[in-house]
């Protein structure tokens, strides 16, 4: 493990204005070494070197969240992320570090306006591949990403391993909605960030996060995505890094199914279950192998243990936040919410009334475009 003065170095250097990963690398190289690069930097550097009490503060305060940073020096630090021309010298991680070098590795992500049909298949599929001992990367993002986590929880007697890359600091869980999941992940599985302590939502963030879910993954699986999402952001680095790419396919009609049909059409091999994957997962060669896990989760996903994952029941939500322009079956926004017939019904015609939703034909509701 790097010595607690290399990170303070580190993150001196990493947090420092104009200072990103190609520059801090080039400053280490041209220093042999962390400590010299903070020392150099603050004496003789054109930059203004974070303050080393600001750096002392985020170690600590790491520590008292029971999170670890791990310096691209370390055993524990993902070794596929060093595939990465320049990659995130410090990863901020909570949970079972293991997880983040497991033998296999795919990322699963998609539609945060996600159909019921569309988190079925993404909670099977990682379901399946963690049987397989298989580790599931995605962002905990609503809808696909956090069906994928919460399938793969559900393997191996509720001990399978997945792995939550935020676009935010460790410290700040979003959703807010998903902070049981994020406790949940820990269990077996691990949550990393590059980003450091309070760094809140940002738009500009997440591409960094999709970049890293790649990076982490073996191969990658979209599930509905539209054709201009974070999902094909994250696809298209898998393909610019050399990774499978998988797609699962949708109806032509539905706008979040076609960024998976366009990946589909410009090559990407199309998936349906978790046996069109395996046969070509190689295995991340800096692994020792499968992680070993012997901790049972509690999974949020599944009420009852019985249930098949096709016959799963979904806990009452905020339903409107899956409803698209195209329109959403009245029946399927029951299934999704848990509530009586009687108060959705109730429920869309205040908003109706409110101009936020409008009757389509084929007995949907829509969204409303506000200007």
């Amino acid at each position: 493990m790097a010595s607690r003065d290399e990170i303070l170095a580190a993150l001196r250097l990493i947090n420092t204005y104009r200072i990103g990963p190609s520059a801090f690398y080039a400053l280490v190289n041209d220093c042999n070494g962390l400590i010299n690069a903070a020392e150099t930097a603050e004496k003789h550097g054109k930059h203004q070197l974070w303050p080393l009490e600001k750096a002392t503060q985020e170690f600590n305060k790491a520590k008292s969240l029971g999170i670890e940073l791990l310096l691209y020096l370390d055993d524990d630090y993902p070794q596929m992320l060093k595939n990465l021309p320049n990659p995130p010298p410090i990863i901020y991680a909570k949970g079972n570090l293991d997880a983040l070098n497991m033998a296999k590795s795919v990322g699963i992500v998609g539609s945060r306006a996600a159909s019921i049909n569309g988190r079925k298949t993404a909670a099977k599929i990682a379901c399946n591949l963690a049987e397989k001992d298989v580790c599931i990367i995605s962002g905990m993002a609503k809808g696909i990403d956090s069906s994928a986590h919460k399938g793969a929880m559900y393997a191996k007697d509720g001990c399978g391993v997945t792995v939550a890359v935020l676009g935010t600091g460790l410290d700040i869980i979003y959703p807010e909605e998903n902070k049981d999941l994020f406790a949940q992940i820990c269990t077996n599985g691990c949550v990393i960030s590059e980003m450091p302590l309070g760094t809140l939502a940002s738009a500009r963030q997440f591409p960094r996060r999709n970049r890293i879910i790649a990076a982490l993954s073996e191969a990658v699986v979209v599930v509905e995505a539209r054709l201009k999402s974070g999902s094909l952001i994250t696809a298209e680095f898998a393909k610019e890094q050399g990774k499978l790419l998988f797609a699962v396919p949708g109806a032509p009609t539905e706008s979040r199914a076609q960024g998976a049909n366009h990946l589909i059409k410009e090559g990407a091999r199309l998936v349906e279950e978790a046996n069109d994957i395996l046969p070509f997962l190689k295995g991340n060669k800096f692994a020792a192998g499968p992680k070993k896990t012997t901790t049972k989760q509690k999974v949020l996903v599944f009420e009852n243990n019985n249930d098949n994952l096709s016959k799963q029941k979904n806990k009452p939500q905020n339903w409107i936040d899956f409803l698209t322009v195209d329109g959403t079956d009245i029946d399927e926004i029951i299934r999704m919410s848990g509530k009586d017939a009687q108060i959705i019904a109730a429920e869309i015609s205040e908003l109706e009334l409110s101009g936020v939703v409008k009757r389509c034909p084929g007995n949907k509701i829509a969204l409303i475009k506000q200007d």
